[in-house]
């Protein structure tokens, strides 16, 4: 399933604070622009409806999902809401198993070989490097000279200016927060910055 999804535009567009009240339509917006990962922290006002909501209409356009899911009940009410997508700050292999178990995509936070190899074994489909600006292309390049084949995402700090740096380094793609979304953000200043975003991806891809 991840696959596909990753294959254009590996960016997750991680919508952290946004309501139910714009979430249909900023997630439309981004899925125009090209954005078809799309993560709502679950830190955000009431973001089960959020995601319950973009799930409904936009399932099968992006892949679809949470985000700071830290706790396994909390994989069983995304999942209830729709979402098939966890994303996670940290490396709990509860969690990972849990996501699993209900056919979901799991992409748990790692931020040593020990985790990384951790999550592998318990089942994650991507491997977020978080805080990135902890994690630096160099210590990605390091890991994914021992790593089985897996997508890697940089999480964290991720700007138009060391994209190339992380892509060079094996990074397949990134997850984007408050450079593309904020709480009060306009509509028209949000699709402005996501085009930005994604001409800033294609470029160092294409010279990484």
């Amino acid at each position: 399933m991840l696959d596909k999804y990753l294959t254009d535009t590996p960016l997750v567009a991680i919508l952290r604070g946004i309501s139910p009240e714009e979430v249909v339509a900023i997630t439309g917006q981004l899925i125009e622009c090209g954005y078809t990962i799309i993560e709502v922290p679950l830190t955000s006002p009431d973001a089960l409806k959020s995601i319950a909501l973009i799930a409904k209409e936009f399932g099968g356009q992006a892949l679809i999902g949470a985000g700071t899911v830290t706790q396994v009940n909390q994989v069983t009410q995304v999942f209830e809401a729709g979402g098939e997508l966890v994303f996670s700050p940290n490396c709990d292999l509860d969690v990972i198993r849990k996501t699993k178990e209900l056919n979901m995509v799991s992409m748990p936070g790692c931020c040593t070989p020990s985790e990384a190899f951790s999550a592998m074994h318990a089942g994650a489909d991507a491997l977020k490097f978080f805080p990135a600006d902890l994690v630096t292309p160099s210590a990605i390049k390091a890991m994914r000279a021992v790593l089985p084949t897996i997508p890697m995402l940089a999480v964290g700090g991720i700007n138009n200016d060391n994209m190339q740096d992380y892509l060079s380094a094996g990074t397949t793609g990134f997850g984007i927060g408050s450079s593309l979304y904020k709480a009060g953000k306009s509509t028209e200043a949000i699709v402005a910055d996501a085009k930005k975003i994604l001409n800033a991806f294609h470029h160092a891809k294409e010279n990484s």
